[in-house]
């Protein structure tokens, strides 16, 4: 029998959790199916309501009915899978969003793109388990010890997101240009025993996830092995019948090459990993103009940002991958199908020890 997760008292039949991907990317069809499997099926929570009506008048307002409806979709399609969300802590919205996601049930809330602070008194009084993405031994002792010590609590499970992932990264572009040389094996050691330090403490098991690159079960096997719990994957679910983005989305997948990947800068103020196209070699000669401010990040000042990272990101979701941005991870260029997410999870499960 195959290993499973356990998260308290949650269990995934299978220690695969598919990550986060923002905007529209991972919504309730992907996430339910993957749930459906055996896993856990995470919604990005990024500007989930672009599709709803009225989004141009009132995004907010918006993305908390998506949330509510996502949640509840994956859910009945989960067949008692488990289903989470994703809530990067850069977006303006933050609470409001691991808010919404309780309330409508959800069962684990992942929180990345800087320090999940206070998201412990987000899901308080709930059965909503959390876990923060760190990417270093430094940012996990960081986030671990500010919640024992402001919140007399530990996380219920830790995702360590590497170098070779979609999205946003904690890693400065010197390390994504020369990340072979990072050893980073070594720091997925380094932050699993500093887990497992917080884990006595407070008499509890608290799982480590891998993430970043894991395209395999040979890759799934290699995160066990050095005493991960589990992996969470993204970029393989990308190219499935069952994501939520565009056909056209998914073909960039299947059509990309390995030189095809670009390190950028977002406007989220953090480095990126996304497909090479017309829209990146524009925003090199010029910066786009922001004619309008969808209100998705923190800290954004749009006449300061390169181009509108919600307009960028809709676009590519809706078809236009040319004009729009793409993200990936690293591995990308090893998609060559549009297949099920039955055949990857299939595919994934066999590195799993029993």
């Amino acid at each position: 029998m195959l290993r499973n997760l356990k998260i308290g008292d949650k269990i995934a039949k299978l220690p695969i959790i598919q990550g986060g991907m923002g905007v529209g990317v991972s919504l309730s069809h992907l996430a339910g199916a993957v749930a459906a499997e055996g896993g856990i099926g995470v919604i990005s929570t990024a500007q989930i309501g672009f599709n709803e009506e009225g989004f141009e008048e009132n995004q907010k307002l918006c993305n908390l009915r998506a949330i509510e409806k996502h949640v509840r979709r994956a859910k009945e399609q989960a067949r008692d899978g488990l289903v989470g969300v994703n809530v990067m802590v850069a977006l303006k919205d933050y609470a409001q969003h691991v808010r919404a996601a309780v309330k409508a049930g959800v069962d684990v809330v992942i929180s990345g793109a800087g320090l999940p602070v206070n998201l412990p008194e987000l899901v308080e009084n709930s059965d909503t388990k959390i876990a923060p993405i760190v990417s270093s031994e430094k940012a996990a002792n960081v986030i671990l010890r500010m919640w024992d010590r402001k919140y007399k609590r530990t996380a219920d499970f830790v995702v360590i997101e590497g170098p070779k992932a979609g999205g946003h990264l904690g890693f400065s572009q010197e390390d994504l240009a020369h990340v072979e040389e990072l050893h980073y094996d070594s720091e997925i050691k380094n932050i699993i025993k500093t887990v497992k330090e917080y884990g006595k403490k407070f008499g509890r098991k608290i799982p480590v996830i891998v993430a970043g690159g894991i395209f395999s079960g040979e890759d799934v096997s290699h995160a066990m092995a050095l005493g991960a719990d589990g992996v969470q994957v993204a970029s393989r679910f990308v190219a499935t019948e069952e994501c939520d983005a565009s056909d056209a989305y998914k073909q960039a997948y299947v059509q990309a090459q390995e030189q095809d990947v670009e390190l950028i800068q977002s406007p989220v103020g953090m480095p990126g990993r996304a497909l090479r196209n017309e829209f990146l070699e524009e925003v090199k000669e010029h910066n786009l103009a922001v004619g309008k401010c969808y209100g998705c990040l923190a800290k954004c000042k749009p006449s300061e940002i390169p181009y509108c990272i919600t307009d960028a990101l809709i676009k590519a979701v809706k078809g236009d991958v040319d004009h729009g941005l793409v993200f990936c991870g690293a591995n990308v260029g090893k998609i060559h199908e549009i297949t099920t997410v039955h055949q990857v999870m299939e595919e994934l499960a066999r590195g799993i020890p029993e």
